[in-house]
């Protein structure tokens, strides 16, 4: 294995992760309240509904590289709620599902600030690759910054900046552009995913690295990665790296 230059991290489960459906959560009771309080109340199944839709067709839309953001979200459900609203509660329900994540509680994986110092400590330049659902990048990059992460990253790609979702190559090509464009063989990419992480990577070029400890992708039984790991103190050791 060459001399790696940098490691790239995935962020939804690697990174950070959410207790389960928390920002679906967020998301309807902001939703059940704005209606209620402008006189649509809708039964909670019927809202539910709408929203699961709306997420089917963001994973149709991330599977087919075409991006699908929170206002396209948004504009999906209230295309389906069966009634039309006046156009100031339009845009309050809009802003409330762009906007339920900047309150939730998100977590960092165990042992990440001890991993990303000791590839740091390493020499390592760091970056994230980040295919972003219904919480744009602004959103979870302040989550980082409040819990003092972010200014360990030296560069980050989001899909919803970029354009583009991985495992597309023009994601990948970004984040080693602003690490200073190494050779892909010197790069490592940590995610939980193999379809857009583990793939993603090995079309580079890169290491890739399958992180299990928050959630063991098993849709698919390949790609598999070069190196499988369920605690980050492991990733400095598989890269053969000593801060």
């Amino acid at each position: 294995m060459a001399a790696i230059e940098a490691v790239t991290f995935d962020f939804w489960n690697t990174l950070v992760f959410e207790v389960r459906g928390e920002l679906r959560d967020r998301r309807l009771a902001a939703w059940s309240g704005l209606l209620e309080d402008a006189g649509f109340a809708r039964e909670r199944a019927d809202l539910e509904a709408v929203f699961d839709s709306a997420w089917d067709a963001y994973l149709l839309s991330w599977e087919a590289n075409q991006q699908f953001q929170a206002a396209q979200a948004a504009e999906h459900i209230l295309e389906r709620l069966g009634f039309d609203v006046p156009p100031d509660v339009r845009h309050a329900l809009v802003d409330a599902f762009g906007d339920a994540g900047m309150q939730a509680e998100l977590h960092l994986a165990d042992g990440l600030g001890d991993c990303l110092r000791a590839l740091k400590g390493a020499g390592l330049r760091l970056g994230i690759i980040c295919d972003v659902g219904f919480t744009p990048s602004p959103t979870l990059r302040s989550h980082l910054v409040t819990t003092g992460i972010l200014p360990l990253f030296d560069h980050w790609s989001f899909s919803d900046e970029v354009g583009a979702y991985k495992p597309s190559p023009v994601i990948f090509r970004h984040a080693l552009s602003g690490l200073g464009s190494p050779a892909p063989s010197r790069v490592a990419h940590v995610g939980d995913l193999r379809r857009t992480d583990v793939a993603g990577a090995r079309a580079m070029g890169m290491v890739s690295i399958r992180y299990t400890g928050i959630s063991d992708d098993t849709s698919q039984p390949e790609p598999e990665a070069d190196h499988v790991v369920a605690d980050l103190s492991e990733v400095a050791a598989v890269l053969r790296v000593a801060s």
